[in-house]
């Protein structure tokens, strides 16, 4: 079995005040509160998510 690339990302801000397109992409990734790390599949749809959201999460190593 080869291993799957996987993303760490943390919430660091809150998406309250924001559409509800960006609140609806932090769910659809997994985010519940803030501080929270999500593992995710490096796939080229969950990086756009994350584009898409990039002034609310930050990427780890």
């Amino acid at each position: 079995m080869s291993k799957k690339d996987t993303i760490r990302v943390r919430q660091i801000k809150s998406g309250i005040g924001y559409a509800k397109e960006q609140k609806a992409t932090l769910i659809g990734l997994g985010f519940r509160r803030m501080n929270q790390v999500v593992e995710l599949e490096d796939t080229p749809s969950v990086r756009g998510m994350i584009n898409k959201i990039c002034h609310l999460v930050r990427i780890e190593a």
